[in-house]
C-alpha cells in the first residue's frame, strides 16, 4: 500500500500505542500535522517547545508509557534541548519527533536548518536522521524500543520535509535491524545469594532506593523486602514514593537536603543495599567518606552506573524489580522473628535519631512554605500527583509531602530544570485525568514556562499551582 511519510509515521505511532502527542507546528512538519488531524491521536498544543518535552516527560512518568512530542525544525528543535537533557538525566522514556529541511538542503545553511542530531547526541539515548523513506518505519520501531527498554531515556527522530511528504510502498517493519539490543534483566544467581547472606548477617543494614526502583516497577518488592528483613529505608530525590513515606521504617531523603536520621544512618550502617541509584554528588558529598563502615551492594540495570562514583563490594547488574523479587524468594525461608533481635538495637538508635532531629521549622507571623506543603499533604491525604519546579520549592515538597506511592512525585532531579513543573503537571494530568495534580512552585521558577497556563486553560485541565513566595529566586539569588 502506497503511503506518504506522514501516513507511515501515524501508522507506526498507532502501532506503538501512542494516544497523545504534545507539540507545536511549523513549516517543516506541516504535512505531519495535516495527517495527524486525520487520526484519533490527541494533540496538545503547547505554547513553547520546551513545554512540549516537559509535558511528554510528565506524561511518561505518570502513565508508565513512552511520552511523545512533535516540533518543527531549527529553533523549534533547539527549544527542546533542555527538556531532552532533563529526561536523559532522569532516565525518562520519551520520543521527540523533529522536522528538518529537505534532504537535498541539509548542510547548505537553509532556512531553519540546524543539526539537531549533532546537538542532542550527548543528551539522548539514541537519535536518527531519516534520509530515506524506507528507513522511517524501522527507525520509529527502534526508537520506541530503545526509549522504553533497559535503562529508559529519550530518543530523537529527525524527519526531513521531503521524507514527510514523499510517497512509497509501506512495508511494515520486521525485527529490529540493529544488532540485538539487550540488557541483562536477570541478576547473577551467585551474586544474589551473596547479597542474601549479607542481609541475614548484617546488624545495621540500610536500603538506599533510587528512581530506578520506580522505573522498574519494583516498589512493591522493595517494600516487601524492607518489612520482611526489618531494614530501614532511605531514598534519593528521584526515589521518593518507592517506599511508603509514612512507614515507620522510612528515614526520609538522603543527602545534603535529607534528614538527620537518613544521613546519620548512612555513616553508621554496616550494610548498604543500594537499588537503582546513581550515587549523585548531592547524596554522597565526599565519596571516600560515604558509608565508610558499610559493605555496599549496588543493584542497577546499567552496568556503567556501578562503581562510577562510589566503590562497591558487591555489584549486581539486573532489572531492579526482578532482582528484588528473586532476593525476596531467597530470603523467604528467613522468618522475621529470626532477624528482629539482630536489628532491635539498630532500629532503636534510628528511632532516637528521628525523634531528636526531625524535619522542623519555626512558624512566625507569616505562613512558612513548609507549613503550606504539610497542609497540601493533609488536604490531599497524600494521594495527589505532585510536580515541582526547581529550587527551595522542590526541596520543601520532597521533605514535607510524604509520598506513599510511586509515580506520584515528578521532578527534574538530575538536571534541575527550572520551569519543569507546570508543563510536567499538564502531561501528568492528561495521563491521569481522575487524579489531583499539583505543581509546587517557587515565585521565580514558575515564570520560566508560565505561558503553559494557557495550555491548561485551553484543554480544561484542573492542574493546581501552589506558588511559594521565597523572595524571588530565594535558593540562588544573592542578598539584596
Amino acid at each position: 500500500m502506497e503511503m506518504t511519510g506522514a501516513q507511515i509515521l501515524m501508522t507506526m505511532l498507532k502501532q506503538e500505542g501512542v494516544d497523545t502527542i504534545f507539540g507545536f507546528p511549523g513549516g517543516a512538519v506541516i504535512d505531519i500535522y495535516d495527517e495527524l488531524a486525520r487520526t484519533d491521536i490527541r494533540h496538545i498544543l503547547v505554547r513553547h517547545e520546551q513545554g512540549a518535552v516537559h509535558a511528554a516527560d510528565g506524561y511518561a512518568r505518570a502513565s508508565g508509557k513512552v511520552g511523545v512530542c512533535l516540533v518543527t525544525s531549527g529553533p523549534g528543535a533547539t527549544n527542546t534541548v533542555t527538556g531532552i537533557a532533563s529526561a536523559h538525566a532522569d532516565s525518562i522514556p520519551i520520543v521527540v519527533l523533529t522536522g528538518q529541511v529537505p534532504t537535498h538542503l541539509i548542510g547548505n545553511d537553509a532556512f531553519q536548518e540546524v543539526d539537531i542530531v549533532g546537538i542532542t547526541r550527548p543528551c539522548t539515548k539514541h537519535n536518527y536522521l531519516i534520509k530515506s523513506l524506507d528507513d522511517l518505519a524501522p527507525a520509529l520501531k527502534e526508537a520506541f524500543h530503545i526509549a522504553r527498554s533497559g535503562r529508559p531515556g529519550p530518543v530523537l527522530v529527525d524527519i526531513p520535509k521531503n521524507i514527510a511528504n514523499g510517497r512509497t510502498e509501506f512495508q511494515p517493519p520486521g525485527e529490529n535491524r540493529m544488532r540485538p539490543y539487550t540488557t541483562p534483566l536477570q541478576p547473577h544467581a551467585k551474586q544474589l545469594r551473596t547479597v542474601a547472606a549479607l542481609i541475614r548477617k548484617a546488624r545495621r543494614p540500610l536500603i538506599f532506593a533510587g528512581g530506578g526502583v520506580i522505573l522498574a516497577g519494583g516498589s512493591e518488592e522493595l517494600t516487601r523486602l524492607a518489612r520482611q528483613t526489618q531494614m530501614p529505608v532511605t531514598t534519593s530525590l528521584m526515589g521518593l514514593g518507592a517506599f511508603p513515606g509514612e512507614d515507620p521504617l522510612f528515614l526520609g531523603m538522603i543527602g545534603m537536603h535529607g534528614t538527620y536520621a537518613a544521613n546519620t544512618s548512612t555513616g553508621a550502617c554496616d550494610l548498604m543495599l543500594a537499588v537503582g541509584v546513581r550515587f549523585d554528588d548531592r547524596v554522597t558529598g565526599k565519596t571516600d567518606a560515604f558509608a565508610a563502615q558499610a559493605t555496599i551492594v549496588h543493584i542497577d540495570i546499567d552496568p556503567t552506573s556501578i562503581r562510577k562514583n562510589v566503590p562497591v563490594s558487591v555489584p549486581l547488574v539486573g532489572d531492579c524489580r526482578i532482582s528484588l523479587q528473586q532476593l525476596n524468594q531467597l530470603l523467604a525461608d528467613t522468618p522475621i522473628q529470626n532477624l528482629a533481635p539482630r536489628r532491635k538495637e539498630w532500629l532503636e538508635r534510628i528511632a532516637q535519631w528521628k525523634a531528636s532531629r526531625p524535619l522542623a521549622y519555626q512558624q512566625g507571623e507569616t505562613i512558612k512554605p513548609q507549613y503550606v506543603v504539610e497542609q497540601v499533604h493533609a488536604l490531599t491525604r497524600g494521594e495527589a500527583i505532585i510536580t515541582t519546579e526547581v529550587g527551595q520549592n522542590q526541596m520543601w515538597a520532597a521533605q514535607f509531602y510524604r509520598f506513599n506511592r510511586p509515580n506520584h512525585f515528578i521532578t527534574s532531579g538530575g538536571l534541575g530544570t527550572m520551569g519543569f513543573g507546570l508543563p510536567a503537571a499538564i502531561g501528568a494530568q492528561i495521563a491521569c485525568p481522575d487524579k489531583t495534580v499539583i505543581d509546587i512552585a517557587g515565585d521565580g521558577s514558575i515564570q520560566m514556562n508560565i505561558q503553559e497556563m494557557a495550555t491548561a486553560v485551553q484543554y480544561h485541565l484542573p492542574v493546581k499551582i501552589v506558588i511559594l513566595n521565597n523572595g524571588y529566586l530565594g535558593a540562588t539569588a544573592p542578598p539584596a
